[in-house]
């Protein structure tokens, strides 16, 4: 079976590795290749369906396909060979992200490692934390409503906690085990050298009444704990309660990687099966337990007291600022340190007071996000409003702002511009409220701001976990409502943008139309004989008036098509024709006939006349790159118009200031199939003046 002429083309182009890029115009396909130099010129100029192939500056590439350029597009971009190549198509979620992330990567490559390190270390069990922070959410508006008692002997209570438990006492093992498998060390292997200082024998070593002077214990009146000392192989080993540590098994992964990729080098092949992990629970395991563990636990309580100070001393400066740094630290993976102190602190000081001000911002998020649902819905833009709906149920339901982020907000960038300031006014609130109405923790401190006992995503359904709960509530709906204000007001896209979206809701719409009448339209009774009154009273069609001129569609001066410097439109690829250089903003209709092409950027127009004349009104010369700026379109795919009629309005100065020239193209795109085709050049023309003669 012949290879079809979309295979054929991306052959000639020098196959799918060497394309960079493809667009497509009225009637060319634009390409940017890798090496122009690859291309098979005289096999694409003699292919069936090509009507012309122009090698552009640089290593871009023009191929004339005429009237059939979208359907050509479509074939080609659903060859398998093409499924990777870059286009100018919207880029998906991931490849937003990448391109966010890339812009804080490369000019420190040991701090890029150390957060995607961060990063590959809690992704993966995000669902399982997300999980947990919404039964934490449930059981405490279950107890605050009445439903379930919750008294410590209710055996309910103690088993639905176990659920929900397990996951952050048993965190340090996933943590290690997925830090251990990013660092390319066997992950059972961290796992269960983490595991090891949470065994109940080692929780047994701080018992004073079991070891008498061989465990010494101390309180610890800033965190209000205590602290014990026990004498192992007679060194000082601190004891500590690793539930819930994230910064010791983050630790331990990087020696872990040292010892076992050290090991793995002199060891012999056919024993590390055994050896590797038996001398590196041996060395790891000590190393843990004598000086990792404690260290990362001083470590993580030092950060946690100093952001409590910061906290109890500046707390307005605290929560404001927390909420306008999370947008920027997000997208990049920077946000990871920030996560890992918030379950330390639940760990060390059994509370945490970073994840209220973290709420003000994802809620400010989820406003901007509800925003731009209720500018694509008053917009009929389907797109959008899909995109939106499903950002803003994670958001709301899951508190992940991941969707809003890489499908929205960082492909509009006037979304930051309106979303900050909802941060910003969030901030202020739960500044002045936490200030006002302090909050009392466990211990009976008295603490300025909002906490909460548990790590939890800042969605709706965890509301209740938070300690000043109204505080709390009132902050995220300000920081919600300023932000979704600014969106509905200000809207979210440029100008250009809107535009484009309006044009092609208004294209989506028209064709649906059409689609519709053709739909309803009653089908031709071929089976039934016409009545011998109603075949008598018939009369034969009238033969359409004969095309004999195709007229100025504006006034201005008459240019041949070698002057208009477009060397596929020189070539007469598309047709013999003119060019007309305007002197008025209004293109109107050439020809009387039916629309077959209207480009969604406004600047060209296909018309095929009643005796089958095909005629191309171009605006300018690769004015397709301003994307409709500056064209007021005032037609639709399918409509008839008259000559004379209305096509479009163009702002041609702005044409001019984007460096594109405004010759208007008039050809006859199918001049083979015509006797004569003769364009009349060279003079002053008003709109309405022949420009080319046509014989049939």
């Amino acid at each position: 079976m012949a290879d079809s002429t979309a295979s054929q083309i991306i052959e000639a182009i020098g196959g799918s590795g060497n394309v960079k890029s493809l667009t497509h115009c009225a009637t060319r396909l634009r390409f940017e290749l890798v090496d122009a130099g690859k291309v098979d010129q005289h096999r694409l100029e003699t292919m069936k369906g090509v009507l012309g192939a122009v090698p552009q500056s640089g290593d871009r590439y023009q191929v004339v396909i005429g009237g059939a350029v979208a359907s050509m597009y479509e074939e080609i971009m659903h060859l398998p060979e093409m499924a990777n190549v870059g286009t100018a198509k919207k880029m998906t979620d991931a490849e937003v992200k990448a391109a966010e992330r890339a812009k804080a990567r490369g000019k420190v490559a040991w701090l890029d490692s150390f957060f995607e390190y961060l990063a590959d270390s809690f992704r993966p069990i995000l669902g399982v934390l997300l999980g947990a922070s919404i039964i934490i959410a449930l059981v405490n508006l279950f107890i605050s409503l009445g439903v379930i008692a919750g008294d410590e002997d209710n055996t309910s209570l103690m088993f639905i906690k176990a659920i929900w438990k397990g996951v952050f006492y048993f965190l340090p093992i996933m943590v290690a085990y997925n830090a251990s498998k990013k660092l390319k060390v066997d992950p059972w292997l961290g796992g269960s050298i983490m595991a090891m200082l949470m065994t109940p024998q080692f929780a047994a070593l701080s018992d004073t009444k079991t070891w008498g002077d061989a465990v010494q214990c101390v309180e610890n009146t800033t965190l209000g704990t205590t602290d014990c000392t026990a004498t192992v192989f007679g060194l000082p080993m601190q004891l500590s309660d690793y539930s819930g540590n994230v910064f010791v098994p983050l630790m331990m992964a990087a020696v872990l990687a040292l010892v076992y990729h050290g090991l793995k080098k002199i060891i012999p092949d056919s024993v590390q099966l055994v050896f590797v992990p038996f001398f590196s629970m041996i060395i790891v395991g000590v190393l843990t337990a004598f000086i990792i563990g404690p260290l990362g636990v001083w470590v993580g309580n030092g950060l946690g007291v100093v952001l409590a100070w910061m906290n109890g001393h500046a707390p307005f400066v605290f929560a404001i600022a927390i909420p306008l740094l999370y947008p920027f630290l997000v997208p990049l993976g920077l946000h990871w340190p920030l996560n890992a102190l918030m379950l330390m602190n639940i760990q060390s000081l059994g509370y945490d007071f970073i994840q209220g001000p973290m709420g003000v911002w994802n809620f400010a998020c989820f406003g901007a996000t509800a925003g731009v649902l209720f500018l694509s819905i008053r917009d009929h833009d389907k797109e959008m409003r899909q995109t939106s709906i499903g950002a803003l149920a994670a958001g709301l339901l899951g508190g992940v702002s991941e969707p809003s982020l890489y499908g929205i907000h960082l492909r509009y960038k006037l979304v930051y511009k309106r979303m900050l300031i909802g941060c910003g006014t969030g901030g202020v609130v739960i500044a002045v409220l936490g200030w006002l109405f302090p909050s009392v923790v466990a211990s009976g401190d008295t603490v300025r701001g909002v906490t909460t006992t548990a790590f939890a995503f800042t969605s709706l359904l965890t509301i209740p976990v938070f300690n000043q709960m109204w505080v709390y509530g009132i902050s995220i709906a300000v920081a919600f409502a300023v932000s979704m204000f600014l969106i509905v007001t200000l809207d979210y896209r440029t100008p250009e943008q809107k535009a484009e979206v309006l044009a092609r809701v208004a294209q989506e719409e028209e064709d649906r139309k059409l689609e519709a009448q053709a739909a309803a339209a009653p089908a031709p009774a071929a089976e039934a004989a016409p009545a011998p009154a109603a075949a008598a009273a018939e009369a034969p069609a009238e033969p359409a008036e004969p095309t004999k001129e195709v007229v100025s569609p504006c006034a201005g001066h008459v240019i041949t098509l070698e002057e208009t410097g477009d060397a596929v439109f020189a070539s007469k690829a598309l047709g013999e024709g003119v060019a007309v250089v305007p002197t008025e903003s209004q293109i109107k209709a050439p020809v009387s006939g039916t629309l077959k092409t209207v480009a969604k950027t406004g600047h060209a127009y296909g018309i095929k006349t009643d005796d089958g004349v095909e005629v191309l009104v171009h605006i300018g010369i690769d004015t397709v790159q301003m994307n409709g700026d500056g064209f007021t379109v005032a037609v639709s795919k399918g409509q008839r118009v008259n000559a004379g009629d209305l096509l479009a309005t163009v702002d041609f100065d702005k044409v001019k200031a984007a460096g594109y020239s405004t010759a208007t193209i008039i050809a006859v795109t199918n001049t083979k199939k015509m006797a004569s085709v003769t364009p009349l050049a060279g003079k002053d023309v008003t709109t309405g003046d022949p420009v080319i003669e046509v014989e049939h």
